[in-house]
């Protein structure tokens, strides 16, 4: 079930202050690439955007002398802001994410109260992939997998033998991801890891965050299809449907909300772009008081 025979070289950027992991997908020095799940650094006591994490694969992709064709988003993620639109600017290539971001922009369009000009049709967005759509970069043959779950738009990027999950799953020792924001379900969850969990054992996942246990080891990004059926705590061979779901509630009802969940969706609803300006030329970012629970 490998989209391709040629094996993509895959670049890891951790973000440490959101622990997330971007990535530059590429075939050969030289070449055509891909970046997935790029980070834009915020300060949100300040309001305050940096671009230093973004520069870091810029300063990459052009010391490799790669052509950026694709720019990925997993999910329009709640822990960070999205740097796509800076990249493009920066690099080229088309920002692109699954074709359920319509569902969530409509979703947060009322959570937000968004001005009437905001559409919820996902032309934010370079171009809207479905499942089972195919995309080359350079020598190298993608396939998109929905996997919907954590949120109802997650997509996972599947390049070669490498496997970009975003937040449907975690390293081994961590788990499973949420599923309790807007259109997240469980069931949903535990059926979209079994069927990425089809794939050959040796197949490379790569993850979007990970939360190491503390004291026990360093961050990592990656680990394969037969490391998660063996070793997964919440979602390994053996461990059913109802016991995953029964967990997964009752967990996700203990945890608060990402800390930078609120400016995060609001920007990445409109594939990383922020609202418009108000007549004073500011650019606001809305909190919703007593909505989200």
């Amino acid at each position: 079930m490998t989209a391709s025979a040629k094996r993509p070289i895959v670049k890891p950027f951790l973000d440490p202050d959101t622990e997330t992991w971007s990535y530059v997908v590429y075939d050969r020095s030289g070449g055509s690439a891909a970046v997935v799940d790029a980070v834009l650094d915020f300060d949100a006591p300040s309001g305050h955007t940096s671009h230093e994490g973004a520069d870091r694969i810029i300063d990459f992709v052009r010391g490799e002398d790669l052509t950026v064709e694709w720019i990925l988003e997993t999910h329009a993620h709640a822990d960070h802001l999205s740097a796509a639109p800076y990249i493009r600017e920066k690099l080229g290539g088309k920002i692109a994410i699954g074709d359920h971001i319509r569902q969530v922009q409509t979703i947060f369009r009322e959570v937000f109260n968004l001005e009437k000009q905001f559409l919820v049709d996902g032309s934010q967005f370079d171009h809207l992939f479905h499942d089972g759509d195919t995309f080359s970069i350079g020598e190298l043959e993608g396939r998109v997998i929905y996997s919907p779950g954590h949120t109802p738009a997650d997509m996972a990027w599947l390049i070669g033998d490498a496997l970009f999950v975003g937040d449907t799953l975690f390293l081994p020792d961590v788990g499973s991801a949420r599923c309790d924001f807007p259109g997240g379900d469980a069931r949903i969850l535990y059926r979209s890891v079994k069927n990425l969990l089809e794939l050959p054992e040796e197949t490379r996942m790569f993850m979007c965050h990970d939360y190491p246990p503390e004291g026990e080891r360093e961050h990592q990004c990656e680990t394969t299809v037969g490391e998660q059926r063996r070793s997964n705590i919440h979602l390994r061979d053996g461990i059913s449907e109802n016991e995953f779901v029964k967990m997964r509630t009752e967990r996700d009802a203990t945890l608060g909300m990402p800390r930078l969940i609120i400016p995060s969706i609001q920007v990445n609803i409109r594939a990383g772009q922020m609202p418009p300006a108000e007549d004073n030329g500011v650019v606001y970012l809305k909190v919703p008081v007593n909505t989200l629970t």
